[in-house]
């Protein structure tokens, strides 16, 4: 596995050596893949119903997992505790907000409740999984301010922005690094980390093309991402969003918390994952890249079969710990101002 940009962070390797893992791939390889290939050759915008987030509410949680749910006025979303884990009212000063991936199309509370449940055991930490809005009825500035208004609530709860770590996969990656540079434009203080599992960081497919893992990738083909740009302009056109859409990686991120991003070596969002630390790092904020051999698109969802998903749940686990206990260096503090409430307008509005 080489490098494929010459980058300022210097990435740890992640070795697969299960079974499991290579049948996940072949299985993805030729079901998924394909299936999102067609779509993204269809000369219409088709837009199915969210079958898969009906189903996986039958799926298991990790065992002894308590959530409840939580209107936070413009999406639902649900706090949702691991077994032994205790929140704020119990002493435990820390929680994590956590948004889902599905490329703002598909997915929700359902299909990642058994990965967040996971997360918040190793941790020992409460989460907020929130179900936020998307597209087709939503474009993704509506997603970006429901994260914003997760947040918010956690802050209400009594819970300090620092204490405070964003997390997300693939589309919730994006959405992640996203709340935390509203959090920091709004002065409400620096967020604790950010975790950004296999995450989408620009919606831009340009980058993607002449990467080497342009082809390489088990889940998406490269016309597939291209069509979802297309899709997401689109969106915004309909909703009268006018003006360039600044994505994660070329935000300003100086004042960034520190983060961890974790990528598939074949992935085709290695493009986007690279980028992301290179620049992270280049601005003097700390950030843990992890490249997993030959591990699929949100490996960490199959953590119930999949030893590399359980190791990797650990080491974000051990990420958050560092978090803690004060162990990862942060670039100073801009000045704290008073949380005010009327930060939604202005997420939807960027």
């Amino acid at each position: 596995m080489g490098n494929h940009l010459t980058l300022a962070a210097e990435p740890r390797y992640f070795r697969a050596t299960s079974l499991q893992s290579k049948i996940l791939g072949q299985t993805l390889r030729h079901t998924i893949r394909p299936v999102l290939g067609v779509w993204a050759k269809l000369p219409f915008d088709l837009f199915p119903p969210n079958v898969i987030e009906q189903i996986a509410r039958l799926l298991p949680v990790h065992e002894g997992t308590s959530w409840r749910g939580v209107d936070l006025g413009t999406c639902g979303s649900e706090w949702l505790m691991a077994k032994d884990v205790k929140d704020l009212a119990a002493g435990n000063k820390k929680a994590i907000v956590y948004f889902h991936g599905g490329a703002f199309l598909t997915c929700g509370l359902n299909t990642h409740r058994r990965l967040v449940s996971r997360i918040s055991y190793a941790s020992g930490q409460p989460v907020l999984n929130v179900g936020y809005r998307q597209m087709p009825r939503e474009p993704i500035a509506e997603s970006v301010a429901d994260g914003v208004r997760a947040f918010e609530w956690l802050m209400q709860q009594g819970y300090q922005a620092e204490d405070i770590t964003i997390a997300g996969d693939s589309a919730g990656g994006y959405l992640a690094f996203s709340v935390a540079r509203a959090v920091l434009d709004e002065g409400w203080g620096r967020p604790a980390g950010v975790v950004a599992i296999s995450p989408l960081l620009d919606i831009d497919s340009e980058r993607k093309r002449s990467h080497p893992n342009a082809d390489a990738c088990e889940v998406f083909p490269l016309n597939a991402l291209i069509r979802f740009t297309d899709v997401t302009l689109r969106m915004d056109t309909r909703r009268g969003i006018n003006g360039r859409r600044v994505c994660p990686v070329n935000m300003p991120l100086a004042d960034m918390p520190p983060s961890l991003i974790h990528i598939g070596s074949n992935e085709i969002l290695m493009a986007d994952a690279e980028l992301m630390a290179n620049r992270l790092v280049a601005a003097g904020v700390p950030c843990d890249l992890h490249i997993w051999e030959n591990q699929v698109h949100v490996f960490h969802a199959a953590a119930s079969w999949l030893p590399e998903a359980r190791q990797a749940i650990d080491e974000i686990a051990l990420f958050l710990q560092r978090v803690a206990d004060g162990s990862i260096e942060a670039p100073a503090a801009a000045p704290r101002r008073t949380a005010k409430r009327r930060t939604v307008q202005r997420a939807a509005a960027q």
